[in-house]
């Protein structure tokens, strides 16, 4: 029979390691499993990891609990397998982690388990000197703690002066949820809420920690993002697009709600004011609504 001391398996805040057994029944869920996917242990623990309750994604929205899964590529090979996914947290968004599936084997070289271990990418590039610094002077959304208008309209105007000073390219992404006000008049503005909440986060947790996101207004939100070329920022709202559609809510009657969005970006054109790369990128996003949503149109 399988046994494991569990002090062996419990390590710092940012990863989590679960185990499972040759048929993919979850033995072992540490604390760190717990926090970066709001799942407690009593909740999985006796499962089974096809059971896709962490509903693993690539950055092109495919399903891995279903093919391509690490893991499972660990049973059936024997080998290490190490992948970038985005997992779907508990409370709805998706996260960005590292895994990599590890064997297990018994004392005739039996595979008998194997462990994952994933991290919580999002924080790999955050410096505490760096966060100091910024709740200085940063302004943020109170629903969304993303930031605000006000920030952005501080943000775009120093990224322009960049622009002119160093030549620093930057472009701008406009987003705006598809029938948002269907999601308010069917579930209420509770619900739609929790949904602006989970395509906030889910946002940032996919963009790049230089990158800049915050809510322009009701179901809108800007990113910035700079060193790009237009081909890099259609690939990262590509990227972005697909991530939000495949995060959802799971409703209290156990239905689960997504939602998608449509997106416009742009580059800043050098010298032009900052309100035509805004408008810009405004006029694409409804271009991309006028194609049938759940698009991107980026010029």
């Amino acid at each position: 029979m399988f046994k494991f001391d569990k002090d062996l398996f419990m390590t710092n805040l940012y990863e989590g390691i679960y185990v499972v057994d040759k048929n993919r029944k979850i033995l072992f869920w540490n604390s760190g499993s717990e926090k970066i996917t709001g799942y407690k242990a009593e909740e999985v623990i006796n499962s089974f990891c096809y059971d896709n309750i962490l509903q693993h994604v690539d950055s092109t929205g495919k399903q891995l609990c279903f093919s391509g899964c690490p893991l499972q590529g660990t049973l059936e090979t024997g080998e290490i397998n190490e992948a970038e996914v985005f997992l779907h947290h508990k409370d709805g968004h998706r996260v960005p982690v590292s895994v990599k599936s590890i064997p297990m084997y018994d004392d005739n070289n039996n595979l008998i388990a194997v462990v994952e271990a994933f991290t919580d990418a999002s924080h790999r590039a955050v410096k505490h000197e760096e966060i100091v610094k910024l709740k200085k002077i940063l302004d943020i959304d109170s629903l969304t703690s993303i930031y605000n208008r006000r920030y952005l309209d501080f943000y775009l105007n120093n990224a322009v002066l960049q622009n002119k000073e160093f030549n620093s390219p930057f472009g701008l992404l406009f987003f705006d949820i598809d029938h948002f006000k269907k999601v308010n008049d069917t579930y209420g503005h509770i619900i739609g809420d929790k949904i602006l909440k989970i395509i906030a986060k889910t946002l940032k947790l996919a963009l790049r920690p230089t990158d800049v996101l915050g809510r322009w207004g009701g179901e809108e939100f800007i990113a910035v993002i700079k060193d790009v070329s237009v081909d890099i920022l259609a690939d990262v709202a590509e990227r972005l697009r697909i991530i939000c559609k495949n995060s959802f809510l799971t409703l209290d009657n156990g239905e689960d709600l997504s939602v998608t969005i449509s997106i416009g970006g742009s580059l800043y054109i050098p010298e032009e004011p900052i309100e035509s790369l805004i408008a810009r990128a405004d006029e694409y996003m409804y271009k991309a609504k006028e194609n049938g949503r759940d698009r991107v149109v980026i010029k």
